[in-house]
């Protein structure tokens, strides 16, 4: 029976919202909650995008990891010895468990808040539908006098239903739009201390290699004699 019950209101809903949209039902305006809701949008939409930007963020930097780990490995083989070994760089520590699993669990409360806001709409929906009924009542009385106190009160405990949720929406959705800044002010900060101690590491990897290659200056002449030998080899064309 109640699952009859909730097909019986959803075909109720959707005949009121059909005949609010022709303009022949009542609809109620709340711009306040109108207002809530679109800054509550605007927050989900950015977090999502914060999210997708700093999921690409790690991937990144673990591709630009994958890539030194194989040039290290190629110059291996090209020397011959282990001279480069453990001096590739180390994936950004703590990254998933300080950014990426706050701001999962931030988007989280999202679909529990959307939920909230279509039980509203339905209760809207109720309450609008039983307006339109005593409206009409009154408009074109009928034989049974007990019809439209009935409607009313039907009207009344629908207007109760909604305007409770709907108070508590108008309430809460800026609470949780202005929570934003002192959740994410933390992630933020682990995301700038992530990115400092991963360039910090690669800096150290690569100072320790400094022993293995000459100076600047010496480093050219050596690159010039090389090429001059290169150049007197006989299959570069003194043949």
């Amino acid at each position: 029976m109640a699952f009859l019950s909730g097909i019986k209101k959803n075909l109720n809903r959707a005949g009121t919202t059909l005949k609010q949209r022709t303009g022949g039902g009542d609809k109620t305006q709340d711009s306040e909650f109108d207002e809530e809701l679109e800054r509550f949008k605007s927050l989900e939409k950015k977090a999502e995008k914060l999210s997708k930007h700093a999921k690409e963020y790690i991937d990144s930097t673990r591709a630009i990891i994958a890539s030194q780990t194989r040039l290290v490995q190629v110059m291996e083989k090209l020397y011959g010895d282990n001279a480069f070994t453990n001096n590739a760089l180390a994936e950004i520590p703590a990254y998933q468990k300080a950014v990426m699993e706050p701001l999962a669990r931030f988007a989280s409360y999202f679909p529990e808040v959307n939920e909230a806001v279509k039980r509203r709409n339905k209760k809207l929906l109720d309450y609008d539908a039983q307006r339109s009924k005593v409206r009409k009542l009154i408009d074109k009385p009928v034989e049974d006098p007990q019809r439209l106190p009935r409607a009313e009160q039907e009207a009344n405990l629908a207007r109760e239903m909604y305007e409770n949720i709907n108070s508590i929406l108008i309430n809460d959705l800026p609470k949780v739009v202005d929570l934003r800044v002192p959740y994410l002010d933390p992630v933020f900060e682990a995301l700038v201390k992530s990115q400092l101690m991963f360039s910090q590491t690669g800096y150290e990897k690569l100072e320790g290699m400094r022993n293995y290659i000459p100076p600047e200056n010496e480093n050219d002449r050596r690159v010039d004699d090389v090429l001059q030998q290169m150049r007197e080899l006989t299959i570069c064309g003194n043949f």
